[in-house]
């Protein structure tokens, strides 16, 4: 018997400055039976950076190759951001520079040094490519705040992140490594 995925529930008030962007959300979130909590905690957090009416987590772990973690489509259907966490492969993320307008690829963990070293030259030639890095000290902090019912608050200015919950309060840089 296959096992199904556990569902979290956020409530997310975003204040983001930088992007003039004042919004509450009401997110489900499948963490897929392999998913960790620090992955999809960096997904949540992905959101709050592009929070849209229309940004949509997708089936992440659960789909084949043909989905991101989460995209922004227009009304015709058009991927206007298709937004992945973790190392992807390179070949999937050339293809999503095919697909989307925009593509953002959030690194983390221990490996993401590496990751870019190797991919870098590679990535360099998507004219529409994001890379940006979260370091590991962050995603674990992250991670420890994934709860079933959780209450966030996210305030995003200067390139900077303050997420807060009823108990925790974590700062948050990124380094734009493209």
């Amino acid at each position: 018997m296959a096992l199904s995925a556990t569902i979290f529930k956020a409530d997310l008030n975003i204040a983001d400055v930088d992007r003039n962007y004042y919004a509450d959300h009401r997110l489900t979130i499948a963490r897929h039976p392999s998913e960790t909590d620090e992955r999809m905690m960096v997904r949540l957090l992905a959101f709050a950076c592009h929070a849209d009416e229309q940004l949509q987590f997708t089936r992440g772990l659960s789909s084949d190759e043909d989905e991101p973690d989460l995209w922004l489509k227009d009304l015709t259907g058009t991927i206007e951001l298709w937004i992945d966490v973790g190392l992807p492969d390179p070949k999937r993320v050339r293809k999503a520079c095919g697909r989307a307008q925009r593509v953002v690829i959030y690194v983390y963990g221990r490996g993401a040094d590496m990751w870019w070293q190797r991919n870098q030259q590679e990535l360099s030639r998507q004219d529409n490519l994001t890379v940006i890095s979260w370091d590991k000290e962050s995603t674990d902090a992250l991670a420890a705040m994934a709860n079933r019912a959780m209450r966030l608050q996210c305030t995003v200015q200067d390139q900077q992140m303050l997420l807060t919950s009823d108990s925790t309060s974590l700062q948050i840089s990124s380094t734009i490594w493209q």
